[in-house]
């Protein structure tokens, strides 16, 4: 009963009637033809007109776009994804531009706080910690023969909203509906999984209608025990799959993904996705400033696992151009909640310490108030030439931060990435006003062109999906068994050669949105291609690559069905 992504002949099909429209799959709609409706006793279940994929597409969007509010789009497009997937995608994959804020961020915030109203049909897997001991027989379901890719969340720190619980199985549908749609892994290739180990979020607890473990979060060896229960069992019914770790918090993400990194093909892209994707934004960037990467001054808001993830790729990214870690390392000026970080800190973190200032660096540097340095102090005494912030914390990059750091930078580089859209550090069009005009933006949630003197400026959405699609997809191609850095480091580079502003002045520093898809092709080709000098994959040509990379890809299309013989 499954549909192989790359045929184009007829498909048997053993399902009939009720059962064949309600697999979202298989389902078709009115597009089933009348020898179809025949065959599969369909006549009557539907209405007489035989439409198109194409005709079913302007349906939805029309209703789609009738809708007042995003929150009702983004229901009724996962409705529409639980009833007809080959719909969803045709929809999705011919309206990026419009359609990614909806699935993705920043709606799927709000989808993911308000998940148990409008959960309907199942979707992936809910792995609940009073089933542990049933992971293996969920897994074993034959359904599930064809994954590929695995997306798993624990639902505790959604984007920039904290504990949603079991609604965090929001991110995994979406990351992957991503997968598909950008680069073409089949849906059936694909399983989004939430850990529920209950949640520290009141509201949820007190909530009557909430779909999830009515439970306080499991933390320490429960915890462990739980997520290796997990990872073990993975690795048992799929020795290949792609694993993704997805919003787990900063005292887990990291920890677990140094436990598994070398067990199975696996990677967080809070990490390292977010990584590549502020690389390879601030390479672009670096072409049209004119400062070499050598010679930037980078000013980190956020030094979780995000920021030490952007934080670690950039010291590469500077080592590989030619400096010293050491000197490399002298360029970045973290800052965290405790302001910012210098060596000798008793709340140093392990993925933070490469990133502390040496004390006798900022000893004459003159300060706000004592004993803690700001940012608006690293504004003033390092002169950052490149701002960016994962700190989930709106409106952090103040006037005053940004006018200071534009006294000293022609071109100051500023990316507030926190999503969704309400925790961003700041507005693209604050920081056009305060550097007047002068600034190079990437945000991580999609804003509308700002204004400024009579002319409209793009904001560049400084998102992971720029890079996790292809990373995947060039996986899956490749045939790799780990994921390793340089994997990334590969998928940055890839996505800076394509930056439009590397051969047009003035234009955007990443490819428009919509071209989504042409992007995950060429991260994909860069992987693979890397993966096979790491090891971690046959060593294929760059004609084998371009390829497996073709054939990996699935395009939203209805097949023609015969009746299966019994």
């Amino acid at each position: 009963m499954t549909a192989h992504p790359d045929a184009g002949e007829p498909l048997d099909v053993a399902l009939s009637g009720y059962a064949l429209i309600n697999t979202p799959m298989l389902n078709k709609g009115t597009a089933f033809s009348d020898p179809e409706r025949d065959a599969f006793r369909l006549h009557g279940l539907l209405p007489p007109h035989v439409g198109s994929l194409e005709e079913q597409t302007t349906r939805r969007l029309k209703v789609l776009r009738d809708f007042e509010s995003d929150f009702e789009r983004y229901a009724l497009l996962r409705d529409l994804q639980d009833t007809n997937e080959t719909l969803f995608y045709a929809v999705l994959t011919s309206n990026l531009k419009e359609l990614l804020p909806l699935v993705y961020t920043p709606t799927v915030g709000e989808g993911c706080q308000r998940f148990s109203e409008i959960w309907r049909k199942p979707r992936g897997l809910f792995l609940s910690f009073p089933n542990q001991r049933r992971i293996p027989e969920i897994f074993a379901d034959p359904r599930f023969d064809r994954v590929k890719v695995i997306v798993v969340s624990d639902g505790e720190r959604i984007l920039g909203l904290g504990d949603q619980g079991a609604g965090g199985m929001g991110i995994p549908i979406g990351k992957l509906s991503l997968y598909t749609a950008c680069a073409g892994i089949h849906p059936e290739q694909t399983l989004p999984v939430l850990l529920d180990v209950g949640t520290g979020n009141a509201d949820r607890l007190a909530d009557p209608l909430y779909i999830g473990w009515s439970h306080e979060r499991v933390r320490g060896d429960d915890y462990d025990g739980f997520v290796e229960a997990f990872v073990e069992a993975v690795i048992q019914r799929w020795p290949h799959v792609l694993l993704q770790w997805e919003d787990f918090s900063n005292a887990n993400a990291g920890r677990l993904l140094a436990r598994y990194r070398d067990r199975l093909c696996t990677f967080n892209d809070d990490i390292q996705g977010t990584a590549a994707v502020a690389a390879a934004t601030l390479l672009a960037a670096v072409g049209v400033t004119g400062t070499p990467l050598t010679q930037q001054r980078i000013a980190l808001l956020g030094a979780g696992s995000a920021g030490c993830g952007i934080a670690a790729l950039l010291l590469r990214a500077m080592v590989d151009a030619g400096l010293s870690e050491a000197e490399a390392r002298a360029r970045f000026f973290a800052v965290d909640r405790d302001g910012l970080l210098v060596q000798g800190m008793n709340t140093l973190t392990a993925a933070q310490a490469p990133f502390a200032q040496a004390p006798a660096a900022v000893a004459d540097w003159r300060l706000e108030a004592p004993g803690r340095i700001s940012l608006l102090d690293v504004a003033a005494n390092a002169r950052p030439t490149a701002l960016i912030g994962v700190s989930g914390q709106a409106s952090a990059f103040t006037e005053a931060v940004v006018r200071e750091m534009a006294r000293h930078v022609e071109r100051p580089v500023i990316f507030p990435l926190s999503n969704p859209t309400s925790r961003s550090e700041a507005t693209p069009a604050d920081l056009l006003a305060w550097t007047g005009g002068r600034a190079l933006i990437g945000a991580g949630s999609p804003f509308p062109p700002c204004l400024f003197e009579g002319r409209a400026i793009a904001v560049d959405q400084t998102n992971n999906s720029y890079v996790f699609p292809g990373v995947g997809l060039g996986i899956i191609a490749s045939g790799a068994t780990r994921v390793t850095d340089a994997m990334f480091m590969a998928a940055a580079l890839a996505l800076a050669e394509l930056s439009p502003a590397k051969t047009t002045p003035g234009a955007a520093l990443l490819p428009p949105v919509g071209e989504l898809r042409r992007v995950a092709e060429a991260v994909a080709r860069a992987v693979a291609l890397q993966a096979g000098k790491d090891g971690v994959a046959p060593a294929l040509s760059a004609a084998e690559v371009e390829t497996r990379v073709a054939a990996a890809m699935w395009t939203p299309r209805y097949r023609p069905y015969r009746r299966a013989a019994y």
